[in-house]
This record gives structure tokens, sequence and C-alpha cells, in this order.
């Protein structure tokens, strides 16, 4: 069966997630994190719509060399690393090829988090955390990102996606304070099926929709203030 896609791209996507995230507007403390790249896009719309703050939070899949698309785990920071057991059993990774793959990943990661600026764990304390990617179908990027981000004590941590595996679902609930989802699908084989357009998406790209964001947010806030200023005691 030919998949129909629900949205044209990801601004699409992450314009109608907002819709059902209205309750984060404005809300004190709180923190959109989008996981990049693809994530970053989505995120940086719901950020806009709800005038929130945006930063993104690394990770990255692991992979067989042989076989870059398929995960096997995922890592992502405060050391945070996973993976899929049965996959590696089959794959028979041994412990020496599994640290040659998590070495290589762990210094894309790393260079990532200097490039678009992730904030350091101690400055999610305490914060609502709005996680956002642009689909989840196996969840182990999703599931390292998550435990990473608990480790940091946010004061909340909601997943809000376009569209989810329905039993991957079931298993990251569990670990959430809510997750959103617009759906959620069985047998979830690629998220970009969901997508009229799933193009790659840049370095540049991230920076230029982090900026944007930023950029926004200080106009917002001084229009504001010039309001206030402006009105009558």
């Amino acid at each position: 069966m030919v998949q129909t896609a629900l949205w044209r791209d990801r601004s699409h996507a992450g314009r109608a997630l907002a819709q059902k995230l209205s309750s984060w507007s404005h809300k004190p403390k709180a923190l959109v994190v989008g996981l990049p790249r693809g994530g970053i896009v989505v995120a940086a719309e719901v950020a806009r719509q709800l005038n929130l703050p945006l930063a993104s939070w690394a990770v990255r899949k692991l992979a067989h060399p042989q076989a870059p698309e398929l995960a096997l785990g995922a890592i992502a920071p405060e050391g945070v690393q996973i993976w899929d057991e049965a996959s590696t059993r089959a794959y028979r990774l041994d412990a020496p090829l599994r640290q040659s793959i998590v070495a290589e990943q762990r210094r894309e990661l790393e260079r990532r988090q200097r490039l678009y600026g992730d904030p350091p764990a101690a400055a999610l304390q305490n914060r609502p955390l709005l996680v956002v990617d642009d689909g989840v179908a196996t969840g182990l990027t999703v599931r390292a990102a998550l435990q990473s981000l608990r480790l940091s004590e946010p004061s909340q941590l909601v997943l809000a996606v376009p569209v989810i595996d329905r039993r991957v679902a079931d298993v990251l609930r569990p670990q959430l304070d809510q997750l959103v989802a617009l759906a959620e699908v069985d047998d979830l084989w690629a998220v970009g099926a969901w997508y009229q357009r799933f193009e790659p998406v840049s370095d540049r790209d991230v920076l230029q929709l982090i900026a944007a964001c930023s950029e926004d947010r200080a106009s917002s806030g001084a229009m504001a203030h010039q309001r206030e200023r402006s009105d009558p005691l």
C-alpha cells in the first residue's frame, strides 16, 4: 500500500504540531529542544508559533559500517549509549567494532554540539522541555536523547512529533510526562513517506533556523516592551 503524505514538508508539520501544543504558548522557562538535523526544522516552527526559545540537542545513530541506514543503537550527551542487542547479535558486532563505531559518532556528536551551540545540561535543570523530532520509527535516537535529557533533571519532559510508530510510542510513554503525536501508526518503516518533501537538512540550515528563532524572540520582546512603555498609567 502506498503511503499518502500528510504534510507538505517539515515546516508544515511543525505548524500542525504547534496547534496541538497551545498550552505551551509563552510557558515560563519552557524550552523547545530540537533533535538535529531534521527535527530542528519542525522544532523551529513549533518554537515560533508558541513564542518559545529553541535549542539543539545532538544525538547520533549507531549503524554498521556496511549498512549505514540500519540503526543498531544511538548515543547522546552525558555519556548515554544504547544498543538494539538483537540486531547487534544478528550483525555480529563485537566489542572492538562497537567501540570504533561509537568513537566515530562521538566525534560527530561533539562537533554538532559545538557548532549548534547546544546548552549544557545544567542549563536545563528545573525547566519544562518540549522535545521535537520529525518522526520516530525505531525510536533508538529519541530514546537516547530522552535518557540524556532526563539526567539534566527538567521539571517536565514532553516529546512532540508529527508521526511515531505505535509500538515505539508505547515503549516511550513511561519515560515521559506526555507524548504528543499527530499520527501513531503501525509498522512505521520510513518517516519520509509521510512528507511530500523530505529533503536533507544541512548544518547551514540548522544554524539559520536557530538564529532566526532567536531574532524573532528578540523582536517580539522589544515590541512587547515598547507597548508597555506606551500604555497610559
